[in-house]
């Protein structure tokens, strides 16, 4: 089963805290994917990861781009993972059928949308019940917070 976090966007907007832990992942020398929910989010965060500057590279590609099985971020909208990320990042409410295919998976959701937070519980639950490990992490002043 995988590790599950659970990131509950509170202080920044998704643009600003993704950069940072897709940065923690290369850092490790890992490969990630990000599902997002629609085309135009994928446009907007593909423009965001390039102009980032903390970390100020965080080299990726998408369907428009191609090639991959090169990118060590891959953005899409789909349940895929052509770079052979063992991380993966869902946005938007996005889900996988292939959590367990992951080491680890980052459900990122805005806490300031009442939508977006159910939506999050009920996802929570489902891992849950399917034995993954889970862990719930919220902005604090100092960055993200463990919760019990």
């Amino acid at each position: 089963m995988s590790e599950i976090g659970f990131y509950h966007l509170t202080r920044t907007p998704l643009a600003a805290a993704l950069p940072k832990l897709l940065g923690r992942v290369l850092a490790q020398n890992g490969r990630a994917v990000v599902r997002v929910g629609d085309a135009e989010r994928l446009e907007s965060l593909d423009a965001a990861l390039w102009l980032s500057a903390d970390p100020d590279w965080l080299p990726h590609g998408s369907p428009r781009s191609g090639h991959a099985a090169m990118q060590p971020i891959w953005l899409t909208t789909e349940d895929e993972a052509p770079n052979d990320a063992r991380f993966l990042f869902l946005v938007d409410g996005a889900e996988s059928a292939r959590l367990g295919s992951y080491d680890r998976v980052f459900d990122l959701f805005d806490g300031q949308d009442e939508a977006a937070v159910a939506a999050a519980r009920q996802r929570w639950s489902a891992a849950k019940a399917a034995g993954h490990s889970l862990t719930y992490w919220q902005q604090g002043p100092r960055g993200w917070e463990r919760k019990a």
